[in-house]
Parts: C-alpha cells; sequence; structure tokens
C-alpha cells in the first residue's frame, strides 16, 4: 500500500495528480495552439509604410463592391477563396474600366463566413498585388492596403486600412525627398505627424498618386 499526502491509495484506482496533471497538459496544449495561431498571424503580415504598399501594387482602384462569394478555386480545389467584383469610381496605378474582379486565397477558416470582411455597397480603395500564376491576389500587406470609406462629420469621404493607418507614413518623409516629391504643407505636416487614425480620401489619392507616378519616372 503506498501513502499519498497521508492518505492510502490503492494501485487500482486513479493516482490523486492525474486530474490535475491531465488538466494542466490541455491548458498548455491550449496556449500553445493560441501562440502558433497568433505567431502565424503575425508572421504573414509586416508592417508596411504607404510608399512599399503603392511599390508592391500592381493595380489601385477605388470602387464599391458589387458582389463577394466565397468558392474553391477552380483549379485548386482544396483552396478555399473570395472572388470580389468592384463597380470602378477611379483607378490610381495600371488599368480597369466598369468593373474589377479579382480572387483572393482564404487562408483563415474565418474568413469563409464573412467573405474575409468584403459585403455588397462596401466601398474601398485598394492597392492590389499582381495576380499569382493561379489567378491569385490581394491587398498589399493583406489589411494594409485595404482602405474603407465612410463620411466623416462633414460629408466628406475618409479612408482607414485594417491597421487603422498606423505607421502608414513611417519612414516616407525621407523617401519623398529623395525622390523630390514636393507635396502641398498640409500634406507634409500629415506624413510628418504619422498620426494614424482615418485620413481624408483625397489626400491619401493625392499622396498614392504622387509616389505611383515618382516610380514610373
Amino acid at each position: 500500500m503506498v501513502s499519498f499526502q497521508g492518505s492510502p491509495w490503492r494501485p487500482d484506482l486513479p493516482h490523486p495528480r492525474r486530474p490535475l496533471l491531465v488538466g494542466c497538459l490541455c491548458l498548455c496544449l491550449l496556449a500553445l495552439t493560441t501562440l502558433s495561431l497568433c505567431a502565424q498571424r503575425g508572421a504573414l503580415v509586416i508592417q508596411q509604410n504607404l510608399a512599399e504598399l503603392v511599390q508592391e501594387a500592381d493595380t489601385i482602384v477605388r470602387g464599391s463592391v458589387l458582389s463577394a462569394q466565397v468558392e474553391p478555386h477552380p483549379e485548386l480545389r482544396n483552396l478555399h477563396t473570395v472572388v470580389v467584383t468592384l463597380r470602378v469610381e477611379r483607378v490610381l496605378k495600371d488599368q480597369a474600366e466598369g468593373t474589377f474582379t479579382f480572387r483572393q486565397y482564404i487562408w483563415d477558416v474565418r474568413d469563409r463566413y464573412n467573405a474575409a470582411g468584403y459585403r455588397k455597397g462596401q466601398r474601398l480603395l485598394l492597392l492590389l498585388i499582381k495576380p499569382s500564376q493561379y489567378g491569385l491576389s490581394s491587398p498589399a500587406g493583406m489589411d494594409q492596403g485595404r482602405f474603407r470609406l465612410a463620411p466623416d462629420q462633414e460629408g466628406r469621404l475618409t479612408a482607414v486600412n485594417g491597421a487603422a493607418n498606423h505607421g502608414l507614413f513611417r519612414g516616407v518623409t525621407p523617401l519623398l525627398e529623395e525622390q523630390g516629391i514636393r507635396l502641398p504643407r498640409r500634406l507634409t505636416q500629415t506624413v510628418a505627424a504619422d498620426a494614424g487614425g482615418p485620413l481624408l480620401l483625397e489626400d491619401l489619392e493625392a499622396l498614392i498618386s504622387a509616389l505611383a507616378r515618382a516610380k514610373e519616372d
């Protein structure tokens, strides 16, 4: 007969510490799984400033979402994708007229249930990377290159990305000076402040157009 903390323990019964150990192991596994998922999400998104997003983007388009449909990839049937069609309002890089459609890979299972955040009627400014050989594209910097548009209290359209525009202008001022891009004083102050939060759409598009032109020259 083995004694545990002064109480007799029979070999044919579960060890008194076993439930506690099992519980601790489950908590550890849950914590490791959560950390792994968080690390994966973090690894997929590196913070980029506006100049880097513009450089990475193959197409920059503003428009309203006509449809967003989750479906398997036509060739790679195990891949879940969302097919988004926009009614084009303005193109700042590349060419697009009337409507514009792109297919984005859904890597997070949660995005299958809300079409990766795209919804009909939503107004967006998208900085999209060049489609892969399988026709897959996405906003540059993931949600950093997807700006949602909404009116402010004065009715002016504002734009904010998935990072709430934080870090959007970090390191941009030296690049503007290096490339000889001269901005109106108000825009220069906006870039220097890099305060995050919604930006006037006209200001953001002016900056994007200036950066896109500089890359073409």
